[in-house]
């Protein structure tokens, strides 16, 4: 795109009788929403990405054949008659794709050998419970008895902010909270921690916190309940395509509705005049201008590299100042190690299996967090991730982010060593417990949460943002409540994505939904949402061309080596 093009974006003045201009910062899922949903309200935007390719975080990369989906573990709004279902169907998301649905969220084995498996059927799961466990009956069936309470719950509040909403929608979303508040209540102010310590068995009390994959530490009883009763009724599934074929599939909705994603485009600073957005100037010192201006990119950098730290107060400083540095508060980074595998991944080994490592393993993982790694038999979620005959597993494991990063930048040989010690382990660990699959890997490619910031810019490598159920996400959304997606002191200018919405695909999706909703108000104009008219049958041609990340070393065992 050139001025002689494009003359308006090269302009501080809108083009006589034009439409309002938009331009959007990051072509991850809460850009590629918020643009979506603005050209359907009448406005111009454009996104600018440094990427090669959409979706952000959402992403997969190809590698010898393999595709290793990197974001989606289950996608809420995957089902039908539910307003999650709503913004999938406006943002084409799901167009013309099958879903793959789970009848347990995810097995977890202890050091010992036993299992466990929570299956999102409470009347099966309870049954598999208490034969494990009689002795923990009572704590078994309470869990099982709400869990069956949350089936005939259906709330997906994510159409409308909340300043926003009209006295129906609040009418409309209390009728549906008020009869199950006690049941609200109770699950959100009981901690996965104070429900496990009444549990008597060993395994129960740790692999409970893990059904989830990883533990996510602060959380109470109310999302792990919400998420398997989504589960069973068939909203919390995965679809075909994966993580990047999503992302593909809103980047098709938008070019559709007339937008343009400007790749390898990146922005180094928000260009303000009397305290107001007017445009951005890019590496190349080139300036593009609008009428409003979006960042859908990480928030530390938003706040304080593209605007220099100007524009903050109380919630921003808080927030990124004090509590962006406490564990507690931010999801940490991920190893991945992705597995391509000759032959078929044996039919009664689960789609998702979380193991809990004795010491030794755990000292043998570097900075692994938890001392837990997660397996998933990816080809299960989707055949198109592996080539005909062959599978794809993925190995994770939360880690420190400091660790990577700093052998990143300190040692880039020792940096690739602990990769490959990651690949030696994830191989040595899945012959020991699938005897025979060593000699049939083909390829290990390993991701450190160093190269999620590479590719993706999020603080950290952090992979959700703000943990949920805590102070920190209490804070981010007055960010939306009540500062309506605006900073102190600066108009012309919003913030949309995981750190001011939320973490999860859905929650971001939604967030640029609130972001256009709030411009249209702004802008005087009508906001619309509409759904996609379909794109047809999925394929994998959809996909597009593919990455390769910088996730090598690449670890390509011998044939027959053990």
């Amino acid at each position: 795109m050139t001025p002689a093009t494009e003359p308006d974006w090269y302009s501080r003045e809108r083009a006589p009788g034009g439409k309002p201009r938009v331009l959007v910062i990051g072509a991850g899922v809460g850009g590629l929403s918020t643009g979506c949903y603005a050209q359907m309200s009448g406005a111009r935007t454009r996104i600018l990405e440094k990427h090669v390719l959409p979706g952000g975080c959402c992403t997969a990369w190809a590698r010898d054949g393999y595709l290793f989906d990197y974001c989606i573990e289950w996608l809420i709004g995957t089902g039908t008659d539910n307003d999650a279902a709503r913004i999938w169907r406006e943002l084409g998301a799901l167009d013309g794709k099958t879903v793959t649905n789970f009848e347990s969220f995810n097995t977890v084995v202890g050091a010992d050998g036993r299992s466990v498996t929570f299956y999102n059927d409470p009347d099966r799961l309870e049954r598999h419970l208490l034969d494990l466990s009689p002795a923990d009956a009572r704590p078994i069936r309470s869990f099982c008895r709400d869990l069956r309470r949350f089936l005939d719950i259906n709330l997906y509040p994510f159409l409308t902010p909340p300043p926003l909403r009209t006295a129906r929608e609040r009418l409309g979303l209390l009728r549906t909270v008020l009869p199950a508040f006690p049941l609200f209540w109770r699950t959100a102010a009981t901690s996965m921690e104070t429900f496990c310590g009444r549990l008597q068995d060993p395994l129960l009390r740790r692999a409970f916190p893990f059904i989830f994959f990883q533990d996510h530490e602060v959380f109470p009883l109310l999302p792990y309940l919400f998420n398997m009763a989504g589960a069973y009724h068939g909203n919390a599934g995965f679809p075909q395509g994966g993580s990047l074929g999503l992302s593909r599939s809103v980047e098709e909705r938008y070019t559709s509705l007339g937008g343009r994603i400007d790749y390898r485009t990146r922005v180094e600073r928000i260009l303000v005049e009397r305290d107001r957005a007017i445009g951005v100037e890019l590496r190349d010192g080139t300036r593009r201008y609008a009428d409003h201006i979006v960042s859908a990119c990480d928030g530390h950098t938003t706040i304080y590299g593209l605007l220099g730290g100007r524009y903050t107060g109380p919630t921003v400083d808080r927030l990124y100042t004090e509590m962006l540095h406490e564990p507690e508060l931010v999801y940490p980074g991920v190893v991945s190690a992705f597995v391509g595998l000759a032959g078929d991944v044996d039919a009664a080994v689960p789609h998702s299996t979380t193991y809990l490592l004795p010491p030794r393993d755990s000292a043998a993982l570097p900075a692994v967090r938890q001392d837990s790694l997660v397996v998933q038999v990816r080809s299960r979620y989707c055949e198109s991730f592996a080539p005909p005959g062959r599978s794809v597993l993925h190995c994770t494991y939360f880690s420190d982010f400091a660790y990577w990063q700093t052998l990143r930048h300190t040692d880039r040989r020792a940096y690739r060593a602990r990769k490959l010690q990651v690949a030696e382990f994830v191989r040595m660990f899945l012959e020991r417990h699938h005897p025979g699959i060593g000699e049939r890997i083909e390829v290990i490619d390993v991701a450190s949460p160093a190269t999620m910031q590479r590719y993706t810019g999020n603080h950290r490598g952090s992979i959700l943002g703000w943990k949920s159920f805590t102070p920190a996400e209490d804070l981010a959304k007055k960010l939306v409540n009540r500062d309506r997606m605006r900073l102190p002191g600066l108009s012309g200018f919003s913030m949309t994505g995981q750190w001011v919405g939320g973490g999860g695909l859905i929650r971001t999706a939604s967030a640029g939904r609130f972001a256009a909703q709030f411009l249209c108000e702004e802008m005087g104009l009508t906001f619309r949402a509409e759904p996609s008219p379909g794109a047809g049958p999925w394929h994998r041609g959809k996909l597009g061309r593919l990455p390769q990340l910088e996730a090598r070393p690449t670890h390509r065992p011998a044939r027959g080596q053990t």
